[in-house]
């Protein structure tokens, strides 16, 4: 019998047979997005965000968002299949960055520290994503017929472990017990409202546009009232 020869560690890479770099289950591992890629598809993501926050879905098309990126209808095709896709992208986009503020709540063991970070961190995606809120609000007002399923599915779960916490921090006598679905949700409107409705707040003050002491004030104005509403008393 003829024994087989061992390769060299040094020895350069042979090709590998089919199925060679598959995983257990029997399919190919994902190949990580190109650097550049990532950058084009986020390139993609900001224009669409600002135009679809000002259009809404129905009045932007995929040469508008194309020509905001300097690229072709089909090009922009190579990075998302459609218009619904690249929709649901950006609110996903939006959602991410919203449940990574909810998620702090649930881990945290301080009601003061927690609830004033989550109110911070919100108006600070109203401050710096505007856009991204607005198209969040106006798929939410017309019924989020292209989102509920996505909003059902991820934020429910969150905020039922919020809700938890605070249930929590009640029983344990450091907060007083409110309807804690509706601060939540109060919570979210206000901050919320910092980006949809930030033209109308500059126009009231006088200003072209909210700067970072309009955040910074709403942000102590709210975290005041927040916590004065949970103060326990005694």
């Amino acid at each position: 019998m003829v024994s087989k020869k061992i390769p060299s560690l040094n020895a350069p890479a042979r090709k590998k047979l089919p199925g060679a770099s598959r995983t257990k289950s029997g399919k190919a591992p994902p190949r990580k997005p190109h650097p550049p890629r990532l950058d084009k598809e986020q390139l993609i993501l900001d224009s669409a965000e600002r135009l679809f926050a000002q259009y809404g879905f129905e009045g932007v098309s995929l040469e508008s968002i194309a020509a905001a990126v300097g690229i072709s209808r089909h090009n922009l095709l190579y990075y998302f299949p459609g218009k619904e896709a690249l929709y649901r992208r950006v609110l996903d986009r939006v959602l991410d960055r919203w449940l990574e503020c909810m998620a702090a709540i649930s881990v945290s063991d301080n009601p003061q520290e927690a609830l004033s970070a989550y109110i911070a961190a919100k108006l600070r995606f109203s401050r710096e994503h505007p856009a991204g809120s607005q198209v969040f609000t106006r798929e939410v007002i017309a019924g989020a017929p292209r989102y509920a399923e996505v909003i059902e599915k991820r934020v429910a779960p969150m905020l039922r472990e919020d809700l938890k916490t605070l249930e929590k921090w009640a029983n344990e006598g450091r907060i007083a017990r409110i309807d804690f679905t509706h601060l939540m949700f109060l919570i979210w409107s206000v901050t919320q409202g910092y980006a949809d409705l930030a033209p109308q707040f500059a126009m009231l003050l006088g200003k072209p546009k909210l700067d970072d002491r309009d955040f910074a004030t709403a942000q102590s104005v709210l975290t005041r009232l927040v916590m004065a509403g949970l103060h326990k008393q005694d």
